[in-house]
């Protein structure tokens, strides 16, 4: 299989809108690449993003994810890919050890290998020392790192990234800019929104600028 996504004729409308959201999408992502979905606010990147993480039910046309129709069969689908949002969203009474690892097990990782994959990744997303901190204890940088360390979790065939440096000072934008090439080197596919058009020069292999819910 060349293609780790494909959408085809997406059609997403809100009840409150008559304009739709996403309208006749289409597009590919090869195995392995880093791919750029660029827009301004309100242009349908989110909801495209939504319906591939099967959080957003289309009103019609498809959606695979390694094969996986993301409809049909999102259950499927959720243990190929993963997200990683704008937004903070770790669990707060848990430490940076515990959210991996509470993440794998939902995922179904064995005991064993949740914990060794734990180690490996929270040393490689350079947060030694760090595994015990609870995530109010940890700056902006480091809370993106360790939702990528989360999502790595249940290896992911591919990952979806939204507005990865946002608000990030430049070392921490930095570091997950290298975190991003180094997912594409290990054959991750990665899906990236983006309203920063250096951000995407310097990390994508394709882009795909949407507006007004077209490609």
């Amino acid at each position: 299989m060349n293609d780790a996504v494909v959408v085809e004729d997406l059609v997403k409308t809100y009840n409150k809108n008559p304009r739709p959201a996403v309208d006749g999408l289409g597009f590919t992502v090869h195995v392995g690449e880093v791919f750029g979905l660029l827009g301004p606010n309100g242009a349908g990147k989110t909801t495209t993003v939504g319906v591939l993480t099967t959080r957003v039910i289309p009103n019609s046309g498809r959606a695979l994810v390694d094969g996986v129709d993301v409809v049909a069969d999102p259950q499927r689908a959720r243990q190929v890919l993963a997200v990683v949002p704008q937004r903070n969203n770790l669990d707060r009474s848990l430490t940076v050890r515990q959210n991996l690892l509470f993440h794998a097990a939902y995922h179904g990782v064995p005991r064993a290998e949740r914990h060794r994959l734990a180690d490996e990744i929270i040393e490689r997303m350079g947060l030694t020392g760090r595994g015990k901190s609870l995530i109010d204890q940890l700056s902006g940088g480091q809370a993106q790192r360790v939702m990528i360390a989360r999502a790595l979790m249940h290896q992911p065939k591919v990952m979806f990234l939204d507005e990865p440096s946002t608000g990030l000072d430049p070392q921490a934008r930095l570091f997950v800019h290298d975190r991003v090439a180094q997912l594409r080197d290990d054959g991750v596919t990665v899906v990236l929104t983006t309203h920063d058009m250096d951000e995407a020069t310097k990390l994508c292999d394709r882009v795909g600028i949407v507006d007004h819910g077209k490609l």
